[in-house]
């Protein structure tokens, strides 16, 4: 059975020993949803360009690290009202194995999360196209509402009268946080092309920097000690980096697998604790 393996750092034994003695038991998962932005890369190695926010240090979940946009859920993003274009919820549910209400709420919050975090949004006034430049003071204070909870991803697509364009996201995993982990997300990784028109840019104020890389590249710089990435990041770079092309990549997530990927914690013979994914990847 394909098995990735990593040595838990030192600062959780106590929680993991703790938890395999069944002294808690674990906090819920939270949906959450991140996007895999891509856009094809000039580079050498052919692999596409993808962006990377490193997270501020300050940020209590994954500080410091270099991670896609995205986020957990807001209970707003499962209004069935929202203005929809592509598959349906309902077949996004099929997809991720939940209901219609759930996939609605992750789609949407990877939408909105994009949006918020870099002023990419997959929408447009009609189910063929989408908006170009999403700069200047109006979309920012749009921007802004959305992401101070003023306004919902519904309303924001009302007022502007645009459609959420979900044919333009591709499902391509589903991770889950390991149960002795205090802070826990069942996480949809969506990916999408940077639509024409449109340039992300820091707006969110959760990073210290942001980046356009070729996955490849992240993938060797990780390898190599220079950024930080938690599992799922560096995972999925080294699934994307084979491919040419953005369309490619999407291409290919319509016949991914999505069953959660999960952790568990196993205790060797010396006493450490080590993570094993069910996954072929070397972290």
């Amino acid at each position: 059975m394909a098995r990735a393996e990593f040595p838990a750092p030192v600062e959780w034994s106590e929680r993991i020993a703790a938890y395999l003695d069944g002294q808690f038991a674990p906090e819920p998962a939270r949906l959450a949803a991140t996007v895999v932005l891509l856009r094809d890369s000039d580079d050498i190695d052919g692999a596409p360009d993808v962006y990377l926010l490193k997270r501020s240090a300050t940020m209590s979940f994954a500080g410091g690290r270099y991670a896609f946009p995205g986020g957990r859920v807001d209970p707003r993003d499962s209004d069935a009202s929202v203005a929809w274009a592509g598959p349906s919820a309902e077949e996004w549910g099929r997809r991720f194995g939940c209901s219609a209400a759930d996939a609605r709420a992750l789609v949407c919050a990877a939408v909105r999360e994009t949006f918020e975090e870099t002023g990419v949004l997959f929408a447009g006034p009609d189910p063929e196209s989408i908006v170009g430049s999403t700069e200047g003071e109006g979309w920012e204070a749009d921007r802004h509402a959305l992401e101070t909870r003023e306004l919902s991803l519904t309303e924001l697509l009302a007022r502007r009268s645009l459609v959420l364009r979900t044919d333009l996201l591709g499902a391509w995993s589903r991770w889950v946080t390991p149960d002795f982990e205090p802070r826990r997300y069942d996480t949809a990784f969506f990916i999408a092309a940077l639509p024409p028109g449109q340039h992300p840019r820091d707006v969110s104020g959760e990073a210290d920097t942001t980046v356009w890389t070729p996955a490849s590249r992240a993938a060797a710089d990780h390898a190599a000690g220079t950024v930080l990435m938690l599992p799922p990041t560096i995972a999925t770079l080294r699934e994307i980096a084979p491919y040419p092309d953005a369309a490619s990549v999407l291409e290919a997530a319509s016949a991914r697998p999505l069953k959660a990927i999960k952790a568990d914690v196993e205790r060797r013979a010396d006493g450490d604790f080590w993570l094993v994914w069910p996954i072929d990847v070397d972290f």
